[in-house]
């Protein structure tokens, strides 16, 4: 006999990404940092020993060896010490001004009596096409918009039949995906807005009075709170997974849809300047060609 409001629950291992140990536990990436600080030390010593005194050098030795340890096993910034180092290093030496396109001579700026020009700025995105198919590092993705699902309301049965949901969608990948969740603040002033422009003809006088007062309420709630929207977005490898992906979602019961180009360039948009609210209507796909119609 079996109890429906079980709560399923599925092992998975901390760390599956984790690289194979060699040697004393240790890694090769580690084994091969500690052994070239050893095999370094030893050639300085074999060409410069006779300069300094064994203590001298036993003493160098101790303090090599353990930053070769510290570097090795050490992390921070959940990165391994090793590479955040390196990243730090190349942050060192990159430009801090970035900007758009090529940098010209009239956006020089002085900075300490030196000219500092602004880099570009190199997006890994090379084209977006009107279907909304992105091109990032010569491999097409689509973006995928997604809803949410509340599974902790559900019973030991329906949780399961989610959890094979979902790993129906994680086996349906033919390459890597992203699962992307961000909160934005909320404009309610548009809703607002909406809501006063069509007070004015509904039926009732205490129909129109009401939502005049509930207008009021959400232009109170924007001005002294600050309302988060949340945005769910599916990253998937491949022209052609994103039917796959979608139907696979939606049978989760949650509301997927594909983005097209121009929902694509406000999603990147969006995620390149967060605290810009977004702009009004579509946005051009890049390269397409933009016209203006003015009317009279």
């Amino acid at each position: 006999m079996t109890n429906d409001d079980t709560t399923p629950r599925t092992v998975v291992p901390a760390n599956v990404n984790e690289p194979d140990r060699i040697a004393f536990g240790l890694t090769f990436r580690q084994l091969a940092i500690i052994g070239g600080a050893g095999l370094a030390g030893f050639g300085c010593y074999r060409t410069f020993g006779p300069i300094l005194p064994p203590a001298a050098w036993i003493a160098a030795g101790i303090v090599g060896f353990a930053v070769a340890v510290v570097v090795a096993i050490g992390r921070r910034d959940g990165l391994p010490l090793d590479v955040w180092l390196k990243h730090g290093f190349a942050l060192s030496r990159s430009p801090r001004a970035l900007a758009p396109g090529t940098a010209r001579a009239s956006s020089v700026a002085v900075v300490a009596g030196k000219p500092s020009i602004p880099a570009p700025l190199r997006s890994p995105v090379t084209s977006i096409s009107p279907a909304g198919v992105l091109t990032s590092e010569g491999t097409a993705k689509v973006l995928i918009a997604c809803g949410t699902t509340n599974i902790h309301l559900r019973t030991g049965g329906e949780q399961a039949g989610l959890l094979d949901g979902f790993g129906r969608f994680l086996n349906c990948l033919t390459g890597p995906a992203q699962l992307l969740v961000a909160a934005q603040r909320h404009d309610l002033s548009v809703y607002a807005q909406a809501t006063a422009d069509f007070a004015p003809r509904l039926p009732h006088p205490a129909l129109a009075s009401a939502a005049d007062d509930y207008a009021g309420f959400l232009l109170d709630l924007d001005a002294e709170r600050d309302p988060l929207r949340r945005q769910v977005l599916a990253v998937v490898t491949g022209e052609h997974a994103a039917d796959t992906a979608v139907r696979a979602l939606s049978g989760l019961g949650v509301e997927a849809a594909a983005l097209d180009g121009p929902a694509v360039t406000s999603a990147l948009a969006s995620a390149v300047d967060p605290f810009c609210p977004p702009a009004p209507g579509p946005r051009a796909v890049p390269g397409a060609s933009i016209t203006l119609r003015s009317t009279p």
